[in-house]
């Protein structure tokens, strides 16, 4: 029989198998515009090349050490499926990212995302990528590439997986910590948090479980909202008030208050032999915390090792320059405050905390 190129009444197709190419060209047309959007110096070309162009030199530096990181968003992805909520989950994922690169004085230059799913909903996605979109904007990236992809029997139904990573650049000597110049009596000035973040959402979700709470119900520590929209308050962007810290001078190192929180991610910050002393009554955690806290009896420790407790952001500087440091982030938008300094310590460096944190 001659072969007519048409296929017959047997012949499988890519969307039979349960992938849409069509639905992922949509996507890819729906999202450009956002994407564009967030063209910097030194970005070229558009979404859908086999790769994304920079340039360095139209960027400006002159002598740069290239910093990257990548991340996701946990499980606070499954909150945002179960609630239908996807607006605020693409700054959750540029956060994690770009404020892993400003602590180390690196400003953030492109990003790229990976969206992973059993059956592409083309408007839950372009929701995502926009809200990317319009992260990267706000740290000042280019979104210049990125991967959709599509993988029945992987994924259940309704569910996806979020990724991304960011490329940034630091002039050669001004990366940071500055580890030789970190001394006794520097000064630790603390940035508010603007919820949970991106971390510890394992145990959220199972406090919210054994409480008795619903996604849909008011929250107990905000009633003006849904307990799943503020839950889901997204990932602060520290880019630009991190910077303009930097710029005010006398910053010697950052710590981004990830997962570990404090206890873990402030002694990244510093040599052996000096450690960090934090008074917890020096702020005061948003609600979410004290709830948290209480519902299911979590101790104060476990709290500082799982949570930001309502510091996201944290930055060692000389005694002198604290105020302008506390002035550059204010002016930025940022709640900075005094919470601790820097003591002599006795090996590797750790936490000492003093006071209570006021749940």
């Amino acid at each position: 029989m001659a072969d007519t190129g048409k296929p017959g009444h047997n012949s499988l197709t890519y969307k039979d198998a349960g992938v849409d190419i069509d639905a992922g060209e949509e996507l890819v047309a729906r999202i450009a515009p956002a994407a564009r959007a967030t063209r910097r110096s030194g970005s070229e070309g558009d979404l859908g090349g086999f790769g994304g162009l920079f340039d360095l030199k139209a960027a400006g530096f002159k002598d740069p050490l290239i910093v990257a990181s990548t991340d996701g968003v946990g499980t606070k992805l499954k909150i945002a499926i179960d609630t239908g909520r996807f607006e605020g989950i693409g700054q959750d994922l540029v956060a994690m990212c770009v404020n892993d690169i400003v602590v180390q004085g690196a400003e953030p230059l492109f990003f790229l995302d990976y969206y992973a799913t059993g059956k592409l909903d083309v408007d839950a996605a372009a929701t995502v990528i926009e809200g990317i979109a319009r992260a990267c904007k706000e740290s000042g990236c280019a979104l210049i590439g990125g991967e959709t992809a599509e993988m029945p029997g992987l994924y259940a139904k309704g569910d996806f997986d979020l990724a991304g990573f960011t490329v940034g650049a630091v002039e050669r000597g001004a990366v940071l910590p500055r580890l030789r110049e970190i001394a006794v009596g520097d000064v630790l000035i603390g940035v508010a948090s603007s919820g949970v973040h991106s971390n510890g959402y394992s145990l959220v979700r199972r406090v919210v479980e054994q409480s008795g709470a619903a996604y849909e119900k008011p929250a107990p520590f905000a009633p003006e909202l849904t307990l799943g929209e503020a839950l889901l308050a997204p990932t602060r962007l520290y880019v630009k008030s991190a910077l303009a810290a930097i710029h005010a001078g006398g910053v010697k190192g950052f710590a981004h208050i990830t997962g570990g929180g404090i206890t873990e991610n402030l002694p990244r910050t510093f040599p052996d032999g000096l450690d960090a002393e934090v008074d917890l009554s020096s702020w005061s955690p948003l609600p979410v915390f004290g709830w948290l806290a209480k519902s299911a009896g979590i101790e104060q420790s476990e709290m500082l090792r799982t949570f930001n407790c309502g510091i996201g952001l944290i930055a060692v500087v000389s005694p002198d320059a604290a105020g302008h440091v506390i002035d550059a982030f204010q002016f930025a938008g940022e709640k900075a405050m005094r919470i601790g300094a820097v003591v002599a310590g006795d090996g590797e460096s750790k936490v000492r905390y003093k006071g209570a944190l006021k749940l």
